[in-house]
């Protein structure tokens, strides 16, 4: 109990460090993660066109009227207000990366949520690569996904920077890892790669992770989903469930004052409080990796971080 209280008084920058013994040789898909959806959203460029993944109505308006269709792209896709670093210091181990090649962006890649990221991805990987430096027993778990107009080389290339830039730090995919097995070999990084030929080349690469949310703006019924989802067992090895609302054309055109975060901090009592009644583990109900937007304007990491103490005393290294 004063490990947690030290946690919230402090924030989280160093929580994996202070978990109990007893949860030090448990699988870390049995632990409770803290995970930020669309982690680079707080990085959208206004000023970037629509992805081209976008209906094409939309990606029409665009060509004629950006300057109210990406100002409101940009209210509705951005998820997140902290930086990379931040949402380290906050006890966030899970980072939601959706990687993007930007029209005339040269060979640099970026993110991308609605619009694309002024930030470039070997940008933030380096920050995340600099934050480990100073944070050795942290572990983070680094999902890389959709991968809009990307070719083949461009994967090359971006899977040949992970390797180089982590280099021992990664955590390879035949490894079941742990907080101590991992200290052991002095590994901190775990990258999913959604791109199943790519990771079948690289085995310090894992699968992607499976992705549990709703697709919807009313909150009761993203926890109806993970109700069910919870109900039909959890699958092996990581995994999210996604506490993100989700808007569509229709909500958007019925709240033209609203956006993203005064959506999601309306209903967000809800969703921690049913967070807050998860139990990690490997039994069918089990959570593993919550995710979350805004993770800066809650105790949201804190609260997930707690879900690990209801282990004590029974924890399961299976």
């Amino acid at each position: 109990m004063e490990d947690r209280e030290r946690l919230e008084d402090r924030g989280n920058p160093d929580w994996m460090s202070h978990m109990p013994q007893e949860l030090l040789d448990v699988p870390l898909w049995n632990l409770a993660i803290p995970g930020s959806h669309d982690t680079m959203s707080f990085c959208l460029d206004v000023s970037s066109p629509v992805l081209r993944s976008e209906p094409c109505l939309l990606s029409v308006i665009d060509m004629l009227f950006p300057c109210c269709t990406r100002p409101c792209v940009y209210r509705w896709a951005t998820t997140q207000r902290c930086t990379i670093s931040e949402q380290c210091d906050l006890g966030v181990r899970y980072f939601d990366l959706r990687i993007a090649r930007k029209p005339a962006g040269g060979s640099r890649l970026f993110f991308a949520h609605g619009i694309y990221t002024f930030m470039a991805v070997k940008e933030a990987l380096a920050e995340l690569a600099s934050w480990l430096d100073r944070h050795p027993k942290e572990v983070v778990l680094v999902s890389c996904s959709h991968f809009y107009s990307l070719t083949d080389r461009d994967h090359a290339h971006l899977v040949d920077y992970i390797i180089t830039l982590f280099r021992e730090k990664l955590c390879s995919s035949k490894d079941m890892p742990t907080l101590r097995s991992c200290w052991s070999r002095g590994q901190q990084v775990i990258v999913s790669y959604d791109d199943q030929q790519v990771v079948l080349q690289q085995p310090q690469l894992w699968s992607g992770f499976p992705y549990r949310y709703a697709d919807s703006s009313d909150p009761r019924k993203v926890i109806s989903y993970l109700e069910e989802q919870k109900s039909r067992g959890r699958p092996a090895g990581f995994f999210v469930s996604g506490l993100n609302l989700t808007e569509d054309g229709l909500y958007v055109l019925l709240h033209p004052c609203q956006n993203m975060r005064k959506m999601t901090m309306k209903a967000l009592s809800l969703l921690l409080l049913w967070a807050s009644e998860q139990r990690p583990g490997p039994e069918g109900g089990g959570v593993n990796i919550l995710c979350c937007d805004f993770i800066g304007d809650s105790r949201f990491c804190s609260l997930v971080i707690g879900l690990n103490y209801k282990l004590v005393g029974g924890a399961s290294a299976s």
